[in-house]
């Protein structure tokens, strides 16, 4: 008995040391053989920590014979959200990718409960508190030396003044914003700042009044150097452009707009839409379905894709609906009931509802939580305020299956400490094969990428195709994977000497690519049915197929015409479906396309410019001048182009007059955004036409190539 005690004691400290790591690393820790430095790593860290804390928590409760958790008021309504947040991942139409971030939201939930059951008393309140402190002491530290231009971390991407190791600088500034109600409480012995016994109960740690003096002068210290942090990550984020880093957010008015249109206005699942929304984390296809054309007149955003909504609010209303609305407000209610909680919490519930939440304040939203919620569990009053030790055990059937004690029992029992341990090791198990294989597909994925940066297409091939292979699910991976076959298959027909036919093999090899690329493209609408980018991105094969695969045209403009009614306000789908028409001679459905798009933004010069193209090659002349004299006047500060279409309109006005015939326009040059809509790359054409699947035929499997 005396062993198995000394056991627990020793996990107990191994499970707050752990958590300790966790808070202190969380906001610094990146890696750079992920697709994402910034967002992935936290993640990898935070679930891989927290499922060895709650393992930990069953082996504990296993020797103890004995299931006792910590009672907050807050469990009820975080299990609620969690529970809407689960079902709106499963009702969603793009599931996997609103299951996939539901697993890290998960996390952020555990870590609340690790928090609160591991950190039971004020010395390990305080523990906690200080390794979270300190991660943010060391962002603020590599915030300020960034900004003076001292770089410190050996990572190229590092580098730069506007670096920060939370991945923007916004995240930066609400990540330091939200822990300062935490640092003036842990500071405010020195502060002076304490008033009535409800503080004294809870501020006063363990160790005599000139320890906890000298602790709260550390946190003061601390406070100053992330303020100083804070004054700097501020100042970058206001003062930088936000096409640049600098602040960029969603309009109040869009992210309204699209999370009432998402829950009243989803075809075919409207009742399911008003409650659970499109699906937690696919915020991106309700801004792209339901954004109003009135978003095109802001010139600084119009052409960009928000994936998350102007509030963390807003944006729970448009992927998880009513319920997930009513469930935040309902754990926001129950924070504003503790007055202690809400101390510590006040700045993070307000900007719940007027700021935009990434993963990263999401976690530091719930850590927060665990934290107050620890603190307040150690102080006297702690049960009037609904913090109690609670005994799991079984009973009758009749009297329900598992009791709560709120007055934990001697008498030991291993059947259900067993069971949870079981279900325990089934949780982590599931989650730990699924996200293990995802992070292990991520990284291989990476190294892809940094193939294809190199431009060698064997390894880029080979890595995009193992990923997809070890984790079938991401849309994206399918979506790049297409445009790597097409690549390739055209890298090698482009290769081929001019008038000579190629060898069977390689035709095979070209053919097998094309194949794969089709696949590859219609099975991310498998995965994400509602996402524009899916479907664009198939138009875009298919486009670059015409004159090469049978009915590869039609294919196209079926593929842009699906991707328009995902984004119908999106002016650069229609210049896209333009330019298809335009490739095809079909001048009146050309013209009827750019012209659809200069409606949506009438300052959108490209827009003119491929409609004047589509008029001149009509026969349209005057018509055609009209609009080249329209993008003369949108590009009038833009030297560049303003030369490219002077030069353009003295051409036509010379062929208007009689003079010679011009020439067809020239491709833009690099950078410049006048250009007649093209495909990326264009097979070419063969005799007969290949016969090719259309786009809404079940995918099948295709050999892999052995040389590329």
């Amino acid at each position: 008995m005396e062993q198995k005690n000394e056991l627990s004691s020793y996990l107990e400290s191994a499970s707050l040391f752990g958590l300790g790591i966790l808070l202190f690393l969380f906001p610094i820790f990146v890696l750079t053989v992920t697709t994402d430095a910034y967002t992935l790593p936290k993640q990898i860290l935070l679930g891989g920590i927290t499922l060895l804390v709650i393992l930990v928590f069953g082996i504990k409760s296993l020797l103890k014979g004995q299931v006792i958790i910590k009672r907050t008021p807050f469990d009820i309504p975080v299990l609620l959200l969690t529970a809407v947040v689960l079902i709106s991942s499963i009702l969603a139409t793009n599931k996997a990718d609103a299951l996939i971030s539901f697993v890290p939201f998960f996390f952020s939930v555990l870590a609340f409960f690790a928090i609160v059951n591991i950190a039971k008393d004020k010395s390990s309140s305080l523990i906690l508190a200080t390794s979270l402190v300190a991660g943010a002491v060391v962002v603020s530290v590599l915030e300020v030396l960034s900004f003076l231009k001292i770089h410190v971390l050996p990572f190229a991407f590092t580098r730069f003044q506007l670096f920060t190791p939370l991945g923007s600088l916004l995240d930066q500034v609400l990540y330091l914003v939200l822990l300062l109600p935490l640092i003036i409480y842990l500071a405010s012995p020195v502060l002076k700042i304490r008033r009535g016994q409800r503080s004294n109960d809870a501020v006063s740690f363990e160790g005599g009044a000139e320890k906890s003096k000298n602790n709260a002068i550390a946190f003061a210290v601390c406070g100053i150097i992330i303020a100083i942090g804070l004054l700097t990550s501020s100042y970058l984020l206001f003062k930088t452009p936000s096409n640049a880093g600098g602040l960029l957010m969603l309009p109040y008015e869009t992210g309204f707009q699209t999370g009432f249109a998402e829950i009243s206005q989803d075809t075919g699942r409207v009742f399911q839409g008003f409650l659970f929304g499109s699906g937690y984390g696919t915020y991106i296809t309700d801004f792209t379905r339901f954004k109003q054309p009135a978003y095109n007149d802001n010139a600084n955003i119009w052409n960009l894709t928000f994936f998350r909504s102007s509030s963390l609010a807003m944006e729970l209303l448009a992927t998880t609906g009513i319920l997930g609305v009513i469930s935040l407000f309902f754990l926001l209610y129950k924070i504003l009931k503790n007055r202690f909680v809400l101390s510590i919490l006040f700045l993070a519930s307000a900007v719940a509802l007027l700021l935009p939440f990434s993963f990263s304040i999401i976690a530091l939203f719930f850590i927060l939580l665990g934290i107050a919620s620890s603190i307040r569990a150690s102080s006297s009053k702690s049960h009037t305020e609904g913090f109690s030790d609670v005994e799991l055990e079984l009973v009758a059937l009749q009297k329900g299956l598992i009791s709560f004690d709120a007055a934990p029992s001697r008498k030991k029992n291993a059947v259900l400490p067993a069971i949870i341990l079981g279900l325990m090791i089934i949780l982590v198990g599931l989650i730990g094969w699924f996200g293990g294989r995802y992070v292990v597909s991520d990284t291989i994925f990476q190294k892809s990428l940094v193939a294809a940066s190199q431009n060698n297409g064997a390894v880029t091939y080979e890595n995009q195709a193992k990923a997809i292979s070890i984790f079938p699910y991401r849309d994206a991976y399918y979506r790049i994977f297409s445009q790597t076959n097409l690549a390739i298959a055209n890298s090698i027909a482009s290769q081929q000497p001019q008038g000579s036919s190629p060898s069977a093999q390689t035709q095979q090899t070209i053919l097998t690519l094309i194949q794969q690329s089709i696949n590859a493209g219609r099975t991310s609408l498998t995965y994400g049915p509602q996402t524009m980018l899916n479907w664009q991105n198939l138009s875009s094969v298919y486009r670059s197929l015409i004159g090469f695969g049978q009915n590869a045209d039609q294919f196209s403009i079926l593929a842009a015409q699906q991707a328009i009614a995902l984004d119908p306000n999106n002016p650069q789908e229609y210049i896209n479906l333009g330019g298809i028409y335009y490739q095809l001679g079909q001048w009146d459905n050309a013209i009827r396309q750019f012209q659809t798009a200069a409606l949506l933004k009438r300052d959108l010069a490209n827009a003119y410019y491929n409609l004047g193209h589509a008029l001149q090659e009509k026969g349209d002349l005057n018509n055609a001048l009209a609009q080249y004299q329209e993008v003369q006047r949108l590009v009038a500060q833009d030297k560049p182009n303003l030369d490219r279409i002077n030069q353009e309109i003295a051409a036509l006005q010379k062929q208007i007059a009689g003079g010679t015939q011009t020439e067809g326009p020239n491709p833009a040059a690099e950078g410049q955004d006048l250009n007649v809509n093209t495909p990326s790359s264009q097979l070419p054409p063969q005799d007969p036409p290949v016969k090719i699947p259309g786009p809404l035929e079940k995918p099948t499997p295709t050999p892999t190539p052995k040389e590329q």
